[in-house]
């Protein structure tokens, strides 16, 4: 951790007031978001507490200087307001922590154009209402970090999940212009991507599709079970990914890609290698769908 200046493993003292990072993180009542919310009240930050139901997150108001807001991003009027009430209370939004998100297991066919249209309108088009309200503030001061949180799934795909990972793979899309547009500007960008982790994403914010093809049992259905079942249990530790996700904020050079978990690590990893494998068996067939190079002729070189 020599390249951090923050030390996650100990409490700070509230530094003087003013001074402070202000943290507005979107879906705090439970998982990743609660988490972290918990971890940078206790250090000592300032932090925006956001949730459909304000109600489930009041608690962590007493935790530190915090403000609780009531936010669903996918109300262009309810993050207006919480925008202009953060700016308001604390001056600035430093950090925009993009958490918000719901999943859905469904095989392609079985897909509910309803429930995806939903997915996509929190996890996509809620992330990107969300930047497009913070940056103005963030531009004028020229410094802001923005964390989007994506997923391994945005990175590999997986059957029964491919409404979800196309949503990840969007905000994957999405994030690597951005940062390309706003670095200059003194803006950094940040995707994280984790495994499977012990949040209640898989029990309580994915539904899945009525409809259910048996031709897909051992595919879709198959993988449908087994996070279902894996629920609880997963290998991931939300505090320890809380810490790391503040580690990689505070380091001066901040990844652009925050993979979370041996899963996460080995999946992506190994995508890389397929990728490659691919890329050159198929060199030539690429390479050759250009317009041929013309050569030059002894009129050329005259």
């Amino acid at each position: 951790m020599k390249d951090s200046p923050l030390k996650t493993t100990t409490k700070k003292s509230k530094p003087v007031a003013g001074e402070t990072p202000v943290w507005f993180i979107t879906g705090c009542s439970t998982g990743f978001g609660r988490e972290l919310a918990k971890q940078v009240l206790e250090l000592g930050y300032r932090v925006v507490v956001t949730a459909r139901n304000p109600a489930e997150v009041k608690d962590l108001a007493s935790l530190g200087e915090a403000l609780v807001l009531k936010l669903d991003v996918t109300s262009q009027k309810q993050i207006n307001a919480a925008i202009k009430a953060a700016e308001k209370k604390f001056g600035r939004i430093d950090v925009l922590v993009n958490n918000a998100g719901i999943g859905y297991f469904a095989a392609i066919e079985e897909g509910e154009n309803k429930e995806v249209r939903r997915m996509f309108d929190i996890n996509v088009f809620g992330l990107s209402r969300m930047i497009q309200a913070a940056l103005p503030g963030m531009r004028r001061r020229r410094t802001g970090f923005i964390v989007n949180f994506s997923s391994i799934g945005g990175l590999c795909s997986f059957p029964a999940a491919g409404f979800y990972n196309a949503t990840k793979f969007a905000v994957e899309g999405l994030s690597e212009a951005l940062w390309q547009e706003v670095e200059p500007l003194g803006i950094k960008v940040m995707l994280v991507e984790p495994s499977g982790f012990r949040t209640d994403w898989a029990g309580r914010s994915a539904n899945e599709s009525k409809l259910q093809i048996t031709a897909y049992a051992a595919t879709a259905g198959a993988w449908r079970k087994e996070v279902r079942a894996n629920s609880g249990k997963q290998s991931g530790d939300p505090v320890r990914a809380a810490k790391a996700i503040i580690k990689a904020v505070e380091c001066p050079k901040p990844p652009h890609h925050l993979l979370l978990g041996n899963d996460a690590y080995e999946g992506a990893t190994a995508k890389l290698k397929e990728l490659g494998k691919e890329f050159s068996a198929w060199e030539g067939v690429a390479r050759g769908a250009d317009y041929p190079t013309r050569q030059p002729t002894t009129h050329d070189r005259v």
